[in-house]
C-alpha cells in the first residue's frame, strides 16, 4: 500500500522547510550532466560580476569626460585630441566597456543554450527515474485512487520542474551580483542597504504566501485535474470515438470539461487578483524607498561629497540593487514554491513496494517438481469489505492443465494474480515445491510464468514487437517470434498485414493497421508462447473469439503445454473439458475439483452452469 502522502505546508516555517528538497534536486541535476552543470556555474559566475564592472567603468568615463571639459582643447578635430594623448584613458575605458557589453551578450546566449540543454536532459532523466521506480511498485498501488493522485502530481513535476534549474543557477548568479553592488554601496552609504531590506521584505513575504496558496490549490485539485484529463481523452480518442458518437456523448463531455475547467479558472483567478493587488501596494513601498535614497545621493553630490561619476555609480547601483534584490526575493519565493512541488516528486520516490524479493532468495526450481499448493488462502482487495477469496485450498500439480470455472466475481482472476505474486495473501500461504512463494526471487518467479489476461494491453507497436513483449529481451529473435505466432495461430493474422511482422498495428499512428478483437487476442496469446515459461496461464483471453476459434486455440494450448504446468479460465465449458482437472469456484472458495465427468456426476454449480450453457445451443 502507498504510504500516506505528505500534506501541503501550512506555516511559514513549513513552507521554507520545503527548501530541503533543493539539495537532492541539485544532486539530480549534477548527475544528469556534470559537464553542462559545471559550465553553467562558471559562465554565470563571470557574468554575475560584469554589471558592477560595467557600471564602475561607466562612472569612470563620466568623471573623465567631466575632467576633460575643464582642460584647454588641443584643437577642434578628433585627430588633434588623439594626437595630444589627452583622451587615451577615455578611449581605453570605452574599449573596456564595449568588451564588457560584448562578453555579457555572448555569455547570456551561452547560458540560455546550456539552460535549454540541461532542462531537456533533466526532464528525460527524471521521467526515466519515475518510470523505473513506478515499475518496482505493487499492482495494489496502481489500483488505489490516492496513489493515482500522487502519481499524477509526480508526473507533472517530472516534466514541469525543469525550469527550476535555470532559476536556481540564476539565483546564485544574482547573489554574486548583489554582493558586488552591495560592497560599493556600503563603502559610501551603509544605511542604504538597511533601507532596501525594510522596503523589500514585505513583498518577499507576500510572494511566499501566495506561492503556498497556489500549491495548496494544485495539491487539493489533483483528483479533479485527473478527471479533466480523462474527460478530454474520452471526448477525443480513437478508443472511445464509436460510443461517443453512437450515444451522442459529445455535448455531455464538453459540458463536463467546461465545468471543471471553469472551476479551476475561478479558483486561480481569485488567487491571481489578490496577488496582483497586494503586489502593487508592496511594490509602491520599494519605489518610495528608491527615490528617497536617490534624493539623498543627489543632496550629497550637491554638497561636494560625491563626484558626478560617483553619483551615477551610486544611483545606478542602488537602482540595480533594488531591482536585483526584488528579483532575488521574488525568485527565492518562487524557488521556495517550486520546492514545495518537489515534495510531490521526491515523496513518490520514497514509496516502497510491499511485494519484493527476499535478501537471500531460494533458487527457482527448474523444472518444477511438485507444483503449487494454496493453503487456506484468504485475500481481499485494499479498501474492500468483501473477501475476494477465503479459506481457499487447492493443488496445481506440476505438468497438469487445470481449468478454473465459476461465475463473475468468484475469484478466478484473483487466484491467478496471487499465483504470480501480483498480490500476496492476507491469510494462509502459497507453496511452490513445498516452499512459500515469498522465499523465491520475484523476477525469476514471474519470468517462469506466462500470463495473458482478458484485458491484455494492445500495444501500438509493430506486430513483431507486440509478440516480443512476452520476452522483450528476445525482441531481435525473429525465429522465436514467428514460432510463438504459429503456436497461437497469430501467424494467419500477420500474413494478412501489408508489411507482415514489421507492420505497425493499432490506429493511434498514421501508418497503423487496426485488428479485430479476435485477431488482437491471437497476437496477445502469442506473448505467452514467446515466454516459453514453465507455467502458462490463459485468463479468459479468448472472449472475442467465436466458439470454434476458441476451441482451436485451447486445443493448441493443450498440445503445446505437454510437460508444462498450465491454467486456463474460460466461460465456455466445451473448452475447459480438455483440462486434466477442473476447479469450480464460488464466492471466493473452491466448491469442487475433478474431471468434467466427475463434476457432472457430483451435480452442484458446475453441472448447473454447464446445462444452462448447453441449453443455449439447443
Amino acid at each position: 500500500m502507498p504510504q500516506n502522502p505528505p500534506q501541503p505546508p501550512q506555516s511559514f516555517r513549513e513552507r521554507l522547510g520545503a527548501l530541503r528538497n533543493l539539495p537532492p534536486f541539485l544532486k539530480l541535476v549534477w548527475e544528469t550532466s556534470p559537464g553542462i552543470a559545471s559550465a553553467q556555474v562558471g559562465m554565470r559566475l563571470v557574468r554575475a560580476l560584469l554589471p558592477v564592472a560595467a557600471l564602475y567603468v561607466g562612472a569612470q568615463i563620466i568623471d573623465e569626460v567631466v575632467r576633460l571639459t575643464n582642460v584647454a582643447p588641443p584643437g577642434n578635430s578628433p585627430g588633434a585630441w588623439f594626437a595630444s594623448g589627452l583622451v587615451d584613458r577615455l578611449v581605453l575605458l570605452l574599449a573596456i566597456e564595449f568588451a564588457l557589453a560584448v562578453a555579457s551578450d555572448l555569455l547570456g546566449r551561452g547560458i540560455s543554450l546550456l539552460d535549454s540543454l540541461l532542462s531537456e536532459r533533466l526532464s528525460t532523466t527524471t521521467s526515466v527515474r519515475l518510470m523505473e521506480h513506478a515499475a518496482t511498485l505493487d499492482l495494489e498501488d496502481f489500483e488505489d485512487s490516492e496513489f493515482q493522485d500522487r502519481l499524477e502530481r509526480a508526473r507533472t513535476q517530472a516534466a514541469g520542474r525543469t525550469g527550476l534549474t535555470s532559476q536556481l543557477f540564476g539565483q546564485a548568479q544574482d547573489i554574486v551580483t548583489i554582493a558586488s553592488f552591495a560592497a560599493g554601496l556600503i563603502a559610501y552609504a551603509p544605511w542604504l542597504m538597511a533601507l532596501l531590506a525594510v522596503a523589500l521584505i514585505p513583498a518577499f513575504l507576500g510572494e511566499i504566501y501566495f506561492n503556498a496558496q497556489s500549491y495548496w490549490l494544485n495539491f487539493n485539485r489533483a483528483p479533479e485535474r485527473r478527471e479533466l484529463d480523462y474527460v478530454r481523452q474520452v471526448a477525443a480518442s480513437a478508443e472511445t470515438a464509436k460510443e461517443v458518437k453512437i450515444f451522442g456523448l459529445h455535448a455531455f463531455l464538453v459540458a463536463r470539461y467546461r465545468e471543471l475547467a471553469t472551476s479551476f479558472f475561478r479558483a486561480n483567478r481569485k488567487i491571481a487578483v489578490r496577488r496582483a493587488s497586494w503586489g502593487s501596494v508592496l511594490t509602491a513601498i520599494s519605489t518610495i524607498a528608491y527615490y528617497f535614497a536617490y534624493a539623498y545621493i543627489v543632496w550629497r553630490t550637491l554638497h561636494g561629497d560625491f563626484t558626478i561619476g560617483t553619483l551615477t555609480f551610486l544611483s545606478g547601483s542602488f537602482l540595480r540593487l533594488r531591482g536585483l534584490l526584488e528579483q532575488f526575493l521574488v525568485g527565492f519565493s518562487t524557488v521556495a514554491g517550486q520546492a514545495m512541488y518537489l515534495d510531490d516528486l521526491f515523496s513518490f520516490f520514497e514509496i516502497k513496494p510491499e511485494i519484493a524479493s527476499p535478501a537471500n532468495p531460494r533458487p527457482f526450481p527448474v523444472p518444477i517438481a511438485e507444483g503449487f499448493t494454496f493453503e487456506d488462502v484468504g485475500f481481499r482487495y485494499p479498501g474492500a469489505e468483501r473477501w475476494a477469496v477465503r479459506n481457499l485450498s487447492l493443488r496445481l500439480r506440476a505438468g497438469e492443465v487445470l481449468a478454473l470455472v465459476g461465475e463473475n466475481g468468484a475469484g478466478k482472476t484473483t487466484l491467478v494474480k496471487l499465483l504470480a505474486r501480483l498480490y500476496d495473501p492476507d491469510e494462509g500461504r502459497i507453496l511452490l515445491d513445498g516452499h512459500d512463494l515469498r522465499e523465491y526471487d520475484l523476477f525469476e518467479l514471474r519470468r517462469n510464468i506466462g500470463v495473458i489476461f482478458q484485458d491484455f494491453v494492445r500495444f501500438h507497436l509493430s506486430a513483431a514487437d507486440n509478440i516480443a513483449v512476452g520476452l522483450i529481451e528476445a525482441r531481435d529473435d525473429m525465429a522465436r517470434i514467428e514460432r510463438a505466432a504459429r503456436q497461437s495461430l497469430a501467424d494467419e493474422v500477420v500474413a494478412k498485414l501489408p508489411e507482415g511482422y514489421k507492420q505497425l498495428i493499432g490506429r493511434r499512428f498514421k501508418t497503423g493497421v487496426d485488428l479485430s478483437g479476435g485477431e488482437w487476442q491471437k497476437i496477445a496469446i502469442a506473448r505467452a508462447y514467446m515466454r516459453d515459461a514453465q507455467v502458462l496461464i490463459l485468463d479468459e483471453p479468448t472472449a472475442a473469439l467465436d466458439a470454434r476459434a476458441e476451441f482451436e486455440v485451447f486445443q493448441r494450448f493443450k498440445e503445446l503445454t505437454t510437460s508444462k504446468t498450465a491454467v486456463l479460465i474460460s466461460h465456455r465449458f466445451s473448452s475447459v473439458r480438455m483440462a486434466d482437472r477442473i476447479a469450480v469456484l464460488g464466492d471466493g472458495r473452491i466448491e469442487a475439483v475433478g474431471t468434467h465427468e466427475e463434476l457432472m456426476q457430483q451435480g452442484g454449480r458446475y453441472k448447473e452452469l454447464f446445462e444452462l450453457q448447453a441449453a443455449g445451443y439447443r
